[in-house]
């Protein structure tokens, strides 16, 4: 009776570590497809308008297609 206690014990055991793993691998899985999305959107962005609007290094920047870097604003933190 013991030896199926423990591999009960087992099983639940295995079920609870694959539940806790869920949430890393979705956040995982969202924060890549967001990545994505968002180098998607400004290659696209880039093509249509010719420059993008970002944050760099403390700073508000506008991007154009020809390399050109624009300050706009420093960001206050």
């Amino acid at each position: 009776m013991r030896k199926n206690a423990d591999i009960t014990h087992k099983k639940v055991s295995a079920k609870v570590k694959a539940e806790d793993s869920k949430p890393y691998l979705t956040k995982r899985l969202l924060v890549s497809a967001a990545k994505r999305g968002i180098r998607k959107a400004a290659v696209e962005t880039m093509q249509i308008m010719g420059y993008i609007v970002i944050a760099q290094n403390g700073w508000v920047v506008k991007k154009y297609a020809d390399g050109r870097v624009e300050q706009i604003e420093p960001i206050n933190p």
